[in-house]
């Protein structure tokens, strides 16, 4: 696949926040629906990750992926399911995108 490695990773990102979402709606892998929104979203996610690998160091690509995916699985846990986020929870999260920023914007880790 033709598509920048960052392209590749954030399709996998986005992927695997879908999945997650649909995991906890599946309560339990009792509903059908969310049951195969999420084993097709994980697979996406995985087959996107496993080829921007080839491209972006492991360490680098799965900061980014954790990071950014707690980040949006979070955001979306207190807009869909009405999770309650606390200031040590945001205090948390904001130190999570601090460091995918660092890592994004000044590292050279990153560079291949």
């Amino acid at each position: 696949m033709n598509l920048p490695p960052a392209l590749m990773l954030a399709i996998a990102i986005v992927a695997e926040v879908i999945a997650t979402t649909a995991l906890k709606q599946s309560a339990g892998f009792t509903k059908p629906l969310p049951l195969v929104v999420t084993a097709i979203g994980y697979a996406i996610a995985f087959y996107f990750l496993a080829i921007a690998l080839e491209r972006i160091p492991t360490g680098v690509a799965y900061a980014i992926w954790s990071g950014v995916g707690i980040v949006l699985i979070a955001a979306l846990a207190w807009v869909v399911h009405g999770q309650r986020l606390d200031m040590p929870a945001l205090a948390g999260i904001g130190l999570i995108m601090a460091g995918v920023l660092v890592l994004n914007l000044f590292s050279k880790a990153g560079a291949g």
